[in-house]
């Protein structure tokens, strides 16, 4: 049985991660933490647990912490790169859904975080949690950066013709929307219902954090340092991330040799879903489950239009975790992540 812990358990994340930990057949969740409310049973202030969880939170105490098998971080940038370098000496292996340690370069960090980094031994170790590019490396390690939520969808929708040299890396575009729910369940004026129902907004236009990650990443898996615009945009629903990404092939290619291309690279990967050729993944279509389903689309010859959705509390956040978690127990990867989406 894998002893876990979760820091920072009163947010959209450290609760969905809750979610699917507790009925994980493996795994017995014996610390969730939260300073404000410690001494408080979790049940009462997410009431979809009850009977389910009898768990209080505590306050993050490095005695009950290092003791267990694995520390998940669902907490603002800054507190994993404090505490994980203690879990790691004390042989704790830790996966955090933050932002500490998906950029390798300090200097890249500083800039898009406002923060020094403060564990750049650990962040040098970090492997980035993508299990389609990255699984080798993430059964190995001690210390896995979990991915943003945007650079899923975007990475996962990309990466096939950018990895065979097919993609012109100059011309890339990431035309994304997210859900409310992706903001955080901190209280912001612009999250109320009156302001973002009934309305779209785009935002970080000029640059977002989530873009060097993207970035970095492509570049990569593609052997070729490039650029692309990243745009997001609030929408009013709650969950859900729909990126639609536009490229353009160094050569003609058939439509039948895209979806051949991407159902190969996919073929055995349990969380990702080629769909036929021209067709319009919804966000609902993967709500609560930890997928990525693509459809590509070739409106001219040449250029290339790939549609990847995926919900951002799942596939972006919580369920890639599990799937983390899984492969650096050397458990089947898809072990407590067999959900069916939700309709409607």
């Amino acid at each position: 049985m894998i002893h876990v812990g979760i820091v920072g358990g009163t947010g959209y994340t450290g609760v969905e991660l809750l979610r699917l930990l507790l009925p994980h057949p493996e795994v017995e969740v014996t610390v969730i933490t939260s300073r404000a409310e410690a001494g408080q049973r979790v049940d009462e202030h997410f009431p979809n647990l009850r009977g389910h969880c009898d768990l209080c939170y505590t306050t993050p105490d490095p005695a009950l912490l290092d003791q267990l098998d694995v520390v998940f971080f669902a907490t603002p940038h800054g507190v994993a790169m404090d505490r994980a370098p203690e879990l790691l000496a004390k042989g704790v292996r830790v996966i955090d859904l933050g932002a500490d340690f998906r950029l390798s370069d300090t200097e890249v960090f500083a800039q898009w975080y406002g923060m020094a980094h403060r564990a750049p031994a650990a962040l040098a170790e970090a492997c980035y949690g993508l299990p389609e590019y990255y699984r080798a490396q993430v059964s190995e390690a001690r210390l896995v950066a979990n991915p943003g939520c945007y650079p899923t969808a975007v990475i996962l929708g990309f990466a096939p013709l950018l990895a065979t040299g097919l993609l012109n890396e100059e011309l890339l575009i990431a035309d994304c929307k997210s859900g409310v729910s992706g903001a955080g369940r901190s209280a912001k004026v612009g999250l109320l219902l009156p302001e973002a129902a009934d309305s779209v907004s785009a935002y970080g236009v000029s640059g977002h954090r989530h873009r060097p990650e993207i970035e970095a990443v492509l570049s990569a898996i593609s052997g070729t340092e490039l650029e692309m615009q990243f745009t997001p945009h609030l929408m009013p629903m709650i969950r859900g991330i729909h990126a639609t990404l536009y490229g353009r092939l160094r050569r003609p290619m058939r439509d039948t040799a895209l979806q051949e291309l991407y159902a190969r690279r996919y073929a055995g990967e349990p969380f990702v879903d080629v769909m036929p050729f021209g067709s319009h993944p919804a966000t609902r279509s993967v709500r609560g489950a930890n997928v990525c389903r693509i459809a590509l689309h070739q409106p001219r010859p040449g250029q290339v239009v790939i549609l990847s959705v995926i919900d951002n509390l799942v596939k972006g956040a919580a369920g890639q975790a599990v799937q983390n978690m899984n492969r650096m127990f050397s458990l089947p990867e898809d072990l407590g992540l067999a959900h069916v989406a939700l309709l409607p």
